[in-house]
């Protein structure tokens, strides 16, 4: 493990650049990681009150698929989602933080993020996701950015494990669960988006979390081909 670097925008403790040691280490080994309070307090007050006080009108029937591809399957997702732009000051300290970790991993990792998306998502009693990896292998002909990893954190105080609603993470086979995530208050998921199948599993209570994805250029041009 590489000495802890003091980031752009920690507030001088090193915990920050402590949690994202732990995940570039989690990455490296087995290709995820779950940090429980990973995320600031600051931001983590600021981001569920934004979320618990947005119109439930904001949030739109999650779909499956990109751009033609894109179908909504109530019998494969049932979340609704609202989509971060950064217009509200929650948000912009959120993609911040996302970025310092962008930042990290590429030094770390050198894996190439070159953009990052992401949007809260607000899973209601019964509602799940099921088994699904966030992006496929590339096969050599994909064009457009396309997503490497997968971050997730979780907006859900007082989360008791009789709620329900855990992340469950599967081997790279998809045939075993190895480990499951409660939903709890500041807990950060991170994993490589092409190689770990994971599910949400129904929840007894209303249930938010943001989930986003860094993305690296897969167009055979020499320029930068960012989503749209």
């Amino acid at each position: 493990m590489s000495a802890v670097i003091k980031l752009p925008g920690d507030d001088g403790s090193g915990y920050e650049s402590s949690v994202f040691q732990q995940i570039a280490s989690g990455l490296r080994a087995r290709s995820w990681c779950v940090v429980p309070d990973a995320l600031p307090p600051q931001l983590a007050a600021a981001l569920f009150e934004q979320v618990r006080l947005t119109d439930e009108q904001a949030f739109a029937q999650a779909g499956v698929g990109r751009s033609q591809d894109h179908v909504h399957n109530p019998f494969v997702r049932r979340d609704r989602i609202r989509w971060i732009d950064g217009s509200a000051e929650a948000e912009q300290q959120w993609l911040d933080w996302s970025g310092r970790l962008q930042r990290f991993l590429n030094r770390e990792l050198f894996l190439g993020l070159f953009s990052f998306e992401s949007h809260f998502a607000h899973y209601q009693p019964g509602d799940f996701y099921k088994k699904h990896v966030d992006a496929f292998r590339p096969d050599g002909t994909e064009r457009g950015a396309r997503r490497e990893v997968s971050l997730v954190t979780y907006l859900n105080p007082g989360w008791q494990l009789a709620d329900g609603g855990e992340l469950a993470i599967y081997d790279e086979a998809g045939a075993e669960v190895v480990h499951k995530v409660m939903p709890a208050y500041g807990t950060v998921v991170v994993f490589l988006s092409t190689e770990v199948p994971h599910e949400v599993l129904p929840a007894v209570r209303d249930r938010y979390s943001i989930a986003g994805w860094f993305r690296v250029n897969g167009s055979h041009a020499d320029r930068p081909d960012p989503p749209r």
